[in-house]
């Protein structure tokens, strides 16, 4: 099942995961985050580029894999990919199922979504 979060939610919860990472990152609609180490240019592009090479899943292939890590605050999960600096935030409210495959393949989905669709919600462009 897909949920979609409100574009303020996210904008919060990835502000509260990032407080203090000096780096800019940019926000997708479903929850993906793309964090630049190396900031180039306009930020949107870059992390376009990014979740348009890294966001799409392809089973059996490396575009499948995916950690799952659980927040301190109690408030979802972080779903790792492929790529150090794409990651999927899933709220503990989003999945049935609180188990870490479960969240996993949800926030797989989320990433998916994101990386197909390419629609940019919010750039955090830290000076």
């Amino acid at each position: 099942m897909m949920t979609i979060v409100d574009t303020e939610s996210l904008i919060a919860a990835w502000r509260l995961i990032l407080d203090g990472s000096e780096k800019p990152w940019v926000l997708f609609e479903h929850g993906t985050c793309v964090l630049l180490e190396e900031p180039d240019g306009d930020p949107a592009e870059q992390a376009t580029g990014i979740l348009r090479e890294f966001g799409p899943v392809q089973v059996a292939t490396s575009a499948g894999d995916f950690r799952v890590l659980e927040l301190k605050n109690g408030e979802g999960w972080l779903v790792t990919s492929h790529h150090r600096d794409v990651v999927t935030f899933v709220g503990t409210d989003e999945p049935d199922d609180p188990s870490h495959l479960a969240v996993g393949m949800h926030g797989r989905s989320k990433r998916d979504q994101d990386g197909t669709e390419l629609r940019v919600v919010h750039v955090e462009d830290v000076p």
